[in-house]
């Protein structure tokens, strides 16, 4: 539920507003969610969300959206992303999952706007013009802390409520990235050291 406050503060807000322009090659690959709004097209996800982008030769993208269901079976579903307006912005994408054949109805493109990206490429913050759908993105399946903050305050500085973000599980990727046998977590700073 929104606050008052956050209502209050909010009122002065404008749109929604894109990154100036984005590398669309240096976006490609794959992304872990690091936290997102609720939404009825993920209900069944309980965690482990990638998304990966893939540059196609027609200068769209193809996205592979995975996640873990509660019951541990894996949920994929395959999708197109173009540029909305390819004149003026890199930074607005629609984007649709039905069938190539339903693509000429404008109701099977939903708005994909970048709203925050790292100088690096490290995380990226997507909404659409509603503020009915955030993501928080980012290149592994955790963000720095610092990270994270940015991230929000972007969200935020563009009307969104971080109250309604909720975290995202990345129980199996953490656990394929567990040290190899021998190997143990440091104390400092989680480096790895072997074991004697």
């Amino acid at each position: 539920m929104q606050t008052l406050e956050f209502i209050e503060s909010t009122m002065a807000v404008a749109d929604v507003t894109p990154v100036p322009a984005v590398d669309l090659t240096r976006y490609a690959g794959l992304w872990y969610e690091i936290a997102r709004y609720p939404n009825r097209f993920q209900a069944k996800c309980a965690g482990d969300v990638t998304a990966e982008y893939t540059l196609r030769t027609d200068g769209q993208l193809t996205v592979v959206n995975r996640c873990a269901r509660t019951d541990g079976s894996e949920d994929l579903v395959q999708g197109v992303a173009r540029l909305a307006d390819p004149k003026r912005s890199t930074s607005k994408l629609q984007i649709r999952f039905a069938p190539a054949a339903f693509s000429w109805l404008p109701q099977v493109w939903g708005d994909y706007w970048i709203i925050g990206l790292a100088p690096d490429y490290g995380y990226a913050v997507v909404g659409e013009p509603t503020r009915g759908c955030l993501w928080i993105l980012a290149r592994g399946p955790q963000l720095a802390e610092s990270d994270y903050k940015a991230a929000v305050a972007i969200a935020v500085a563009n009307g969104y409520d971080p109250a309604r973000l909720q975290p995202t599980l990345q129980i199996e990727r953490r656990r394929s990235l567990a040290p190899p046998a021998g190997m143990v977590e440091g104390l400092i700073g989680g480096d790895r050291r072997r074991k004697r």
